[in-house]
């Protein structure tokens, strides 16, 4: 890690932390919380590495003061959670919980308490297993249903959420849960799975025109994005990488500013007047950002039209993700050169590793390797706005370490340490470190934007 010390940042910058609900949380039955496609995935044999489920993970539904003080130690200004839709309608329909709303109530106020702005994002892939048995994403209703439930938090909330995200990484949802199947509700459609990224995008503009009903604070959509790497030279390499950027990194963001889709995706379910409610306006572009991805032609026999290959050189985190810091400037930059002035200001709302983290003889829980992980992208976010992007916040993922999906327990990317038999929290290192470089570079608080 380079001593070099750490450039300031514009006045107001959003420095935080992300988490979200089905990993952290826990209680998974409590207080008429209804089941989602990640209780039902999760419980299905075979589906995680390690055979846990979400069910108990950080209990953060019990620990959350607990968390919240952390959270206060660390210093940000602003923590990223999400809502478990599950909570506030069990079937996905219907009127809210009480005692769901009153959780996110307390947590809400607690942050605000301690000076942290609440950051919520609506939907971060536990979809209510009833609306998964009606069609799920795959199903038209699920958008109107998605912009019932953002009314029902938003009418609850929408005085004291600082900045709200309507879905997280549709493009993750889409192909690793009903493309691949790896991730919940485990659909194998390939490209059948198209519906999906159209549901999911309308029911993020229906969302936004529910929250601006209830709320004056800005709204934001949180994607995954990662620059591709063209592995070979031929004129089918550059025709695979072209097509995997336009699926990962253009079908998303096209039609939220006021493209359409990009061409290759007509899709049969597209209504008129949908792509006028999806671009609705957002203030916010949340990026998610963990490695670039090399792609190549695909064979010949192959379903797909390409293939994802290694992408050597670099350093590997424990999910054997290449570690490329300066893959998150060239990414920022390419959005605005993209985009131009349909780009609203950005905020980086995942960025983050998994190491193998082990407390020492002393309890401590030393973790180099993140710490020269995030010192790499915190620069190169201050790169990318010294060449002229509009970016207004980082948040690391993640607070805690947490039940990582299909990895189960196997995966930590915490700040803070979880002794998972325990419940122990201990921050490692990197909190330090996060706390002490990163928080005094310049930046205060400021409104969330």
């Amino acid at each position: 890690m380079t001593s070099t010390p750490m450039p300031d940042f514009p006045a107001g910058f959003r420095w935080g932390v992300s988490t979200s609900a089905y990993q952290i949380e826990g209680a998974a039955t409590a207080d008429g919380r209804g089941p989602s496609i990640w209780d039902t995935f999760a419980h299905s044999p075979g589906r995680i590495v390690d055979g846990s489920t979400g069910d108990e993970a950080c209990d953060h539904y019990h620990r959350y003061a607990e968390d919240v003080a952390l959270l206060a130690g660390l210093g940000v200004s602003g923590y990223r959670f999400s809502i478990a839709w599950p909570r506030i309608q069990p079937t996905g329909a219907g009127p809210a919980n009480p005692a769901g709303l009153d959780f996110y109530d307390r947590l809400v106020d607690t942050l605000l308490a301690h000076g942290v702005d609440p950051v919520a994002t609506l939907f971060h892939w536990d979809l209510p297993q009833a609306l998964e048995d009606a069609g799920g994403w795959l199903n038209r209703d699920t958008a109107a249903r998605f912009a019932e439930y953002a009314d029902l938090v938003a009418a609850r909330l929408g005085d004291r959420v600082r900045l709200w995200i309507t879905l997280n990484e549709p493009f993750i949802h889409m192909s690793l849960g009903h493309g691949m199947g790896t991730h919940a509700p485990g659909r194998a459609l390939l490209f059948d799975a198209f519906p999906v990224a159209h549901h999911q995008l309308l029911g993020h503009g229906l969302a936004v025109a529910a929250l601006r009903a209830r709320s004056t604070s800005p709204v934001a959509i949180a994607n995954n994005y990662s620059p591709v790497r063209q592995a070979g030279d031929t004129d089918a390499d550059r025709a695979a990488a072209a097509a995997y950027d336009a699926l990962h990194n253009r079908l998303f963001t096209d039609p939220l500013l006021g493209r359409g889709y990009p061409d290759g995706f007509e899709l049969s379910v597209v209504r008129p007047g949908d792509l006028d409610a999806i671009a609705a306006p957002i203030d916010v572009l949340g990026v998610n950002y963990y490695n670039p991805t090399a792609v190549r032609a695909a064979e010949p026999d192959s379903p797909l039209p390409f293939e994802l290959v290694p992408l050597d050189g670099y350093p590997r985190t424990a999910f054997d993700w290449p570690v490329v810091p300066d893959g998150l400037r060239e990414l920022l930059v390419d959005l605005k050169q993209r985009y131009g002035d349909a780009l609203p200001p950005i905020q980086v709302t995942e960025s983050g590793c998994a190491y193998d983290d082990v407390p020492d003889a002393d309890g401590r829980v030393p973790d180099p390797e993140r710490i020269a992980y995030l010192d790499g992208h915190v620069r190169a976010v201050h790169a990318a706005i010294a060449a002229g992007v509009e970016v207004t916040g980082y948040f690391v993922w993640s607070l805690l370490d947490n039940w990582e999906w299909a990895e189960g327990f196997t995966k930590r990317f915490g700040l803070v340490h979880v002794d998972y038999a325990t419940q122990r929290r201990t921050p490692k290192a990197s909190y330090a470190w996060y706390r002490d470089a990163v928080i005094r570079a310049g930046a205060d608080p400021g409104p969330a934007r």
